[in-house]
């Protein structure tokens, strides 16, 4: 039977206590798969050491030596979640690639529900969307949203909404992402440099680690850390809104002065002061000219940076091994336990 392969990439940094477990779930779903005759294939988890603080690093050599399918890979310090799980990506060799957090957060068993959705809608990214409160705290889970709202409005991107460290990716694409990241770079956007094809699938994640300790590991600099890669990373609209708004004014000045020339010669005497209105238009003929220019040469640097970072001209991508998938997938029940049916993002 032709197989497709699957590699999971899990970022490690504080996973001494779920570590175990969590390969106890990967190999549970693997010989799952394999008993159903699923024509998928776990061919490897691969585990991200990020320069962990605690025994996750001899925790995962004992899990490697015990699970010939566990891949350990060691970062020389600490760079952080994202760096973490694009050099994972890139030391994997699946067909689709699924990104889980080392604290049970990500259950192994929604893989093949996200993998099924993907291929049945010929998505390339498929995301996880928390159906409850993730972290239990109305305040923790309220601020993310906003954040995420905010960077939405900021960039212009609407698939803000849908990132998640809970992802399968196709394996080409994923790669080809992850070659072109770099330290300011943010994982997701460069996603959707190689592909528009995306969605989302509800499904009930929890925090159990939060909800324990009430403690993230997202501090406030952090957050403020990858709302910078994700602006870095975008070309907001904002450039060319001020560009627009240039624009605006210069019509608006030019439409004024040929208005109050008309105003002159039709009726003189209405102008009793002289200088201060030609000053004002001015004024804002030129402050739009500047603003129209500035947002021109910005607009023209964020291109240039978004080039410097790697974004493609254009990629090519193979789905027709997805037909493999489907044609199991139409020959089973629907799936028992399924999430409500997933609303496709629109492309940024």
């Amino acid at each position: 039977m032709d197989r497709i392969l699957v590699s999971t990439v899990t970022p490690v940094y504080q996973g001494a206590a779920t570590l175990e477990e969590l390969v106890r779930q990967l190999d549970r779903e693997r010989q799952a798969w394999d008993r159903d005759g699923l024509p998928l294939e776990l061919v490897e988890a691969i585990f991200v050491d990020d320069d962990s603080i605690d025994d996750s690093a001899a925790i995962l050599a004992d899990l490697a030596a015990r699970y010939p399918w566990v891949r350990a890979v060691t970062l020389s310090r600490n760079f952080g979640q994202h760096p973490a799980t694009v050099a994972g990506i890139l030391h994997s060799s699946g067909d689709w690639i699924a990104t889980l957090d080392e604290d049970l957060q990500h259950e192994p068993r929604f893989v093949l529900q996200l993998l099924r959705e993907a291929v049945e809608h010929g998505w390339d990214i498929a995301y996880a969307k928390p159906l409850d409160h993730v972290h239990e705290s109305l305040f923790r889970d309220q601020s993310s949203r906003i954040y995420k709202w905010l960077l939405t409005l900021a960039t212009g991107n609407p698939n803000v909404r849908a990132f998640n460290s809970f992802r399968v990716l196709r394996g080409s694409v994923a790669r080809a992402a992850a070659s072109v990241s770099s330290h300011d770079t943010y994982l997701d956007v460069v996603l959707g440099w190689f592909s528009r094809h995306l969605g989302t699938l509800p499904l009930a994640l929890k925090d159990q680690r939060y909800v324990a300790r009430q403690a993230s590991g997202y501090t406030f600099f952090k957050l403020l850390s990858h709302a910078r890669k994700l602006l870095v990373s975008s070309q907001t609209k904002w450039l060319r809104l001020g560009a627009m708004v240039g624009v605006g004014a210069m019509v608006f000045s030019i439409a004024l002065a040929l208005y109050m020339l008309g105003q002159k010669l039709s009726y003189p005497a209405s102008i009793d002061v002289r200088g201060w209105l030609s000053l004002f238009l001015g004024i804002v003929f030129f402050g739009g000219l500047s603003s129209f220019l500035l947002g021109v040469v910005l607009e023209y640097l964020s291109t240039l940076l978004l080039q410097s970072q790697g974004k493609p001209t254009f990629f090519v991508v193979d789905r027709t091994r997805d037909a493999i998938l489907r044609e199991f997938f139409a020959r089973q029940a629907p799936h028992a336990g399924a999430s409500p049916t997933p609303t496709p993002r629109p492309a940024a």
